[in-house]
């Protein structure tokens, strides 16, 4: 079973619910998010690549964990799904601990 695979969906999907029927922070309509993960998404693209890459691996994953489907330079499509994960968190988070957009702290 692909466990990996689960778990990253499932992490969207969990993000995504927490931010559109729960916190409802207006993080998606953001242009500056959209900017932000673009350039977290490239780094990534480049560090993923190089440590994920099939022809001179440094982290090997165990296909038996996760679809086998690898987009640019090898990396999982898993990969990208945690990064939006864990970027989307963070920020939602960020969001929610600071002042609301009046100054009032929550």
């Amino acid at each position: 079973m692909a466990e990996y695979t689960i778990l990253a969906a499932t992490s969207v999907v969990v993000v995504v619910t927490l931010e559109l029927a729960v916190w409802r922070t207006g993080l998606f309509r953001d242009r500056s998010y959209w900017i932000a993960m673009a350039i977290c998404y490239g780094f990534m693209i480049l560090v993923n690549g190089w440590l994920t890459k099939l022809s001179a691996p440094i982290v090997i994953y165990d296909g038996r964990f996760n679809l086998g489907l690898r987009v640019p330079w090898d990396i999982p499509v898993e990969d990208f799904l945690f990064g939006f994960s864990m970027l989307t968190l963070t920020m939602l988070l960020w969001d929610r601990a600071g002042p609301d957009r009046d100054g009032i702290d929550r």
